[in-house]
């Protein structure tokens, strides 16, 4: 059976690339925003932009094709999955499977958590349950996901 994910690539992204991850974000959440009654362009690039340090930031493709980046920070006891954007003409298809690999790859070397955030009428709380996060906290509009590294 073929991996349905070719040689998956993650560069890190540069400063002058956060205009372009901006309009993948709202790419990626305008569904889930929509579905909420929160869909609004200009909010989503800022929520991104407001918080964008390229250090912490890859771009998330194959093939020279970027359609991805996510966002993984390090805290005192944690390690904080601040964005993970998937193109939608690219989800389903085990990208942000084999993202997340890489995440717990990088949580289980430094032997901490991962925490996450979802929006909560988000598909992609099935996705991080799915992939062994577990509900910790709900706020009006967000889902808190934790996942502690095997041992």
């Amino acid at each position: 059976m073929s991996n349905p994910v070719p040689a998956l690539q993650l560069t890190p992204a540069q400063d002058a690339d956060a205009p372009a991850l901006a309009e993948l974000r709202v790419a990626a959440m305008r569904e889930s925003l929509l579905r909420v009654g929160r869909f609004d362009p200009q909010r989503a690039r800022q929520r991104l932009l407001d918080g964008f340090v390229a250090a912490h930031t890859w771009h998330v493709g194959w093939a020279g094709e970027r359609f991805g980046c996510v966002v993984l920070r390090r805290e005192a006891d944690h390690l904080r999955l601040a964005h993970l954007y998937i193109h939608p003409q690219h989800q389903g298809r085990g990208v942000g499977a084999a993202v997340l690999a890489w995440v717990f790859a990088e949580a289980e070397a430094a032997g901490l958590p991962v925490r996450v955030g979802a929006l909560r009428e988000s598909d992609s709380n099935r996705f991080y349950a799915r992939h062994g996060f577990v509900l910790v906290a709900q706020a009006e509009f967000d889902n808190e996901y934790l996942r502690v590294p095997a041992c």
